[in-house]
């Protein structure tokens, strides 16, 4: 009798393992998947200028006049995978800048979701407001990039980089963590935007209303690939739509077409060799949009080029890390989210030195020598040239 109460509580202790072990795992609740990272970017653009009147209002706000200290980005990032095809980003930025004199507004950078359509997320849909897949270096995070301000030539195309949209993006298993490793590994990788991508989008820039018919269309292809220790990135990218101006945009007077509406249309080709030791990018695209002409007074459809060429070298010295760069670049054609759709003439060159002491702080000190012509049809004949001194400190968490 003992022998069987003993078995049947044996067996009764061994059906409730059992039965523990079967059970099913409490599923995380969505919130439980979301992190926060970011960064903060404090600049000073007055040591040694020479021209009060050079500025880059695309660039920083801070180049010229009486400015002094500046917050450039302040930036905290809300992500998480939040189901295993579900990917969630947000990016507010709290130093946004309304005008030169209108500083630290709240606004939306990015958000979106991305919705994996495989196991393995290798295709995914990316909807919301997000980077345009054009130009590496606008796709690049500022918090990795070398120089303080991304090339006037790429930049020009894509105002904050962002706009609304659907995004297709494909690429295997590696290659997506590959992207990942470039950025996580400090060698100022662009981020995970595919091997290839297409999308579609208003056109009109971030946070901006649509304002015709028309939608933008995008496609890049983007392929990293290593030869010995070196990673090379080759890519291509172009983009076409109608860009339509809004009355702020333009000043009493400009002459513009009936519709307001300009043809608005780019390709580009990148080459992207990642620091180990020695680094090269370079990006140069051609094409067509709105511009002021000076002659007519009025804003046409014109043909646009440029390019941009940085060369760093990374190396570690006492457990810190130091990066010198160079980088020129040349840009001639419009600026469609400017006034008047400003016609520009760009020959820059920068030299600098990025000094990490440690991963969470980043000193940028860069001499910049510019020679720009910057025209609209209230300020034409307009040429600047001049010198500075920059120097960001940029805090991540």
């Amino acid at each position: 009798m003992k022998r069987f109460l003993a078995f049947a509580i044996f067996c009764l202790a061994i059906s409730q393992i059992s039965a523990q072990l079967e059970k099913p795992k409490e599923s995380k609740k969505w919130f439980e998947s979301i992190s926060l990272r970011g960064y903060t970017q404090i600049r000073y653009n007055g040591l040694f200028a020479t021209n009060p009147d050079l500025g880059c209002e695309q660039c920083d706000k801070s180049w010229g006049g009486n400015n002094g200290f500046f917050m450039r980005r302040m930036r905290m990032i809300f992500f998480g995978q939040i189901s295993p095809r579900v990917y969630f980003y947000l990016q507010p930025d709290f130093a946004s800048s309304a005008s030169s004199s209108a500083l630290h507004f709240g606004q939306i950078r990015d958000m979106y979701f991305d919705l994996g359509l495989d196991k393995e997320n290798e295709f995914r849909l990316r909807v919301g407001q997000s980077k345009v897949p054009f130009g590496f270096e606008n796709m690049q995070s500022s918090q990795n990039r070398l120089p303080l301000d991304r090339a006037d030539a790429l930049n020009s195309a894509v105002s904050n980089e962002r706009d609304m949209g659907v995004f297709f993006y494909w690429a295997p298993k590696k290659t997506r963590e590959l992207f990942s490793s470039l950025v996580r590994e400090g060698l100022k990788g662009s981020g995970d935007y595919g091997v290839f991508g297409l999308g579609v989008y208003n056109g009109q820039t971030a946070n901006k209303p649509e304002a015709n018919l028309n939608r933008h269309v995008v496609g890049r292809i983007s392929y990293p690939f290593a030869v010995k220790n070196q990673i090379i990135e080759l890519g291509i990218q172009g983009y076409k739509g109608l860009y339509t101006f809004g009355s702020s945009q333009l000043s009493s007077g400009v002459g513009i077409n009936e519709d307001k509406t300009y043809a608005d249309e780019r390709v580009a080709a990148s080459l992207v060799v990642y620091p180990k030791p020695f680094g090269i990018q370079a990006e140069y695209n051609i094409g067509r949009g709105p511009e002021f002409d000076v002659l007519l007074d009025s804003i046409t459809t014109q043909k646009l080029s440029g390019g941009y060429v940085t060369a760093s070298y990374k190396f570690d010295w006492k457990e810190q890390t130091f990066i010198p760069f160079t980088r020129f670049q040349k840009y001639s054609g419009g600026k469609k989210h400017e006034l008047d759709a400003r016609s520009y003439d760009v020959e820059e060159f920068e030299i600098g030195m990025e000094w990490q002491p440690v991963k969470q702080f980043e000193l940028v000190v860069m001499y910049t020598m510019s020679e720009r012509r910057y025209e609209d049809f209230a300020n034409q004949d307009n040429k600047q040239k001049g010198n500075l001194m920059r120097i960001q400190a940029q805090i991540n968490f």
